[in-house]
């Protein structure tokens, strides 16, 4: 498919999308108080870890509401547009169901990633821009156009990794039988790197999460680029890490579609 295909298909299930929520308004809205509370949980969970320390790994207050907001913005970008298609591909595999996608004259992987656009989280990726803005009105750098722009193409980078380690996960059951471990393992490791700067780990940890499993780089490196620390080094690294784990996405998705076995076979 094309492009401009694509495009008509990605508009065409939003448009789909937005009819169902607007037919089940009280579900609708239940999604936007329920993020908006966990939004404001996260803040005051900040707000009493930090509100006594000076600086955490070189960062000080203000940085690291800067990152705490980075961290929401990547996270509700997450929710709104591929997380609950991309949840269900387990159960899909599982149950059988992937065959009705299989056999649809679009990507699959392309429809399961943007069947179940959640527009409830819309709200939350405001609220996450007003928590960047009020960190920054307090920060003491200068705002320049190179500022803006490299920081929203690394968090749309972070966006992509992101997407690419939810989807590697939830592709292992073409392979084997449960991965729950697995999807619980992830939960747990992008909570403790989205709470705190992947600037604080070092040895076998840094290895971890900066490479094989890079959830501390997605908040940090943007944050680090937007106020100014972050080398050149670090900013090529990040593109190859991305890139990588891209390539290696999609490659164990024609994989695991090749080994899938039917429910009509």
């Amino acid at each position: 498919m094309t492009i401009t295909k694509h495009c008509k298909v990605l508009f065409m299930l939003f448009k789909m999308k937005l009819s169902k929520n607007m037919a089940f308004r009280f579900s609708f809205f239940g999604v936007c108080f329920v993020d908006g509370s966990l939004f404001l949980i996260q803040l005051l969970m900040f707000s009493s870890i930090y509100s006594q320390v000076g600086n955490i790994g070189g960062w000080d207050k203000q940085e690291m509401l800067f990152f705490i907001g980075t961290f929401s913005l990547i996270n509700a970008l997450n929710m709104a547009i591929y997380f609950f298609g991309i949840i269900t591909i387990p159960n899909k595999i599982k149950s059988g169901e992937l065959d009705l996608y299989i056999t649809k004259p679009i990507n699959t992987l392309f429809h399961l990633t943007f069947e179940s656009i959640d527009l409830g989280s819309v709200p939350l990726i405001f609220a996450s821009i007003g928590i960047l803005g009020y960190a920054v009105s307090g920060m003491s750098i200068q705002i320049t156009a190179v500022n803006i722009i490299g920081y929203s193409f690394l968090v749309i980078l972070m966006l992509l990794l992101y997407y690419d380690l939810m989807v590697i996960l939830r592709t292992l059951p073409f392979f084997v039988i449960q991965a729950n471990s697995l999807e619980r393992l992830e939960g747990e490791l992008a909570t403790l790197c989205f709470k705190i700067p992947g600037t604080l780990f070092k040895g076998a940890f840094k290895v971890l999460f900066y490479l094989i499993l890079p959830y501390g780089i997605m908040a940090t490196v943007p944050t680090q680029f937007f106020i100014g620390t972050l080398t050149p080094l670090g900013f090529l690294y990040s593109i190859c890490v991305v890139g990588g784990f891209t390539l290696f996405t999609l490659l164990l998705w024609k994989s695991g579609l090749k080994f899938y076995k039917s429910a009509s076979s």
